[in-house]
């Protein structure tokens, strides 16, 4: 048996999809987070900093938003604005929830 465990490696365990939740202000600042310490805090900060950014634009279009959904294969981004700010929340995908198609 010692042969084919030369050629069948152990797969590597998957990693842990995060979720949880992170505020900032207008300034960029986290004020508050939920999310585990494993998770990078420089992805916190340049998701952060992307979606008060959209909220920015958005409201110097005159075409303010109040919330931002963001759908990536293993991560879902929400956020919503709070007053130049924004709340965020990280989840899994529902992947048993059918993808809605616009024609």
């Amino acid at each position: 048996m010692g042969f084919l465990t030369s050629f069948f490696k152990r797969a590597k365990p998957l990693l842990q999809l995060h979720s949880g939740s992170f505020s900032m202000d207008r300034s960029g600042n986290v004020l508050a987070t939920t999310l585990p310490t494993s998770f990078p805090q420089s992805l916190v900060q340049e998701i952060g900093r992307c979606v008060v950014e959209t909220f920015r634009s958005s409201q110097a279009a005159q075409l303010p938003l109040e919330e931002l959904v963001v759908h990536y294969p293993g991560l879902k981004i929400t956020a919503r604005e709070m007053r130049g700010g924004a709340i965020v929340f990280l989840s899994a995908p529902n992947i048993s929830a059918p993808t809605q198609q616009t024609s």
